[in-house]
């Protein structure tokens, strides 16, 4: 496994991938950390699930998420990884977009048995990872460091597999396209959200703006987000 590989990107959507390395018609999915909904969308309209479980911590945007009128298909919970509240061998799938090194670093471990216990024997787990590195990333540093974070989660998957209760089955890299119109965007989408219990002072958001106005075109902020793609698979069980 690789923490970050330069030469082995391609420039895609994370969904891109997801649909090349799975096949999630029909499937019953368990999506950890659903954030705004966006790619639980996604895991019905274009992905095909049958059923998607979507989980939330942020007490704020999952208020939003059970309001979502037209996905009869998704239901949407309260919870976190490190404690899944569903039967073992539920889920056909579970998936992690960019959220697994928001699990506490202690909790990391728990998070993902708790992961092998609720998917079927067989059956995937994929995780898309924010790498650290690049511009984007650059920019991104300035608001919130989460190096730390991010190597503390794949180190978590190391041990999965190592433990034999995964093996990875694929791993991909992945520039995903961004275009953020001006300042006010990228300071509602990564500055003024609901998750974060900080603020930030008025001298460090003028770092982060000027920074950010750097890469400013008449037709926005262009950007290339590294990431990473883990697929893993549940192992069968011992006989």
């Amino acid at each position: 496994m690789r923490l970050n590989d330069p030469d082995a990107y391609q420039t895609a959507t994370d969904l891109d991938l997801i649909a090349e390395l799975l096949d999630l018609r029909g499937a019953r999915v368990l999506e950890l950390g659903c954030g705004a909904a966006v790619a639980t969308r996604a895991l019905v309209e274009q992905l095909g699930a049958a059923e998607v479980v979507a989980t939330e911590v942020d007490a704020t945007q999952l208020a939003k998420n059970c309001a979502v009128t037209d996905l009869p298909q998704v239901r949407f919970v309260f919870g976190g990884a490190e404690a899944i509240g569903a039967p073992d061998a539920h889920f056909d799938a579970v998936v992690m977009f960019k959220s697994l090194h928001h699990v506490p670093v202690a909790q990391l471990d728990t998070a993902l048995a708790e992961i092998h216990r609720v998917l079927k024997p067989g059956c995937p787990a994929c995780f898309v990872e924010p790498v650290y590195w690049g511009e984007f990333n650059a920019l991104m540093a300035m608001v919130h460091e989460e190096r730390a974070e991010r190597e503390a989660a794949f180190a978590a998957l190391e041990r999965a597999v190592a433990s034999g209760r995964f093996v990875l089955e694929a791993q991909r890299f992945v520039q995903i396209p961004g275009t953020i119109a001006d300042w006010d965007a990228f300071a509602e989408r990564y500055l003024q959200v609901s998750y974060r219990s900080d603020s930030i002072e008025a001298e460090r958001v003028a770092r982060i703006r000027a920074a950010f106005e750097q890469h400013l075109t008449p037709t926005g902020a262009h950007f290339l987000k590294p990431h990473r793609v883990d697929l893993l698979r549940r192992q069968p069980d011992p006989t």
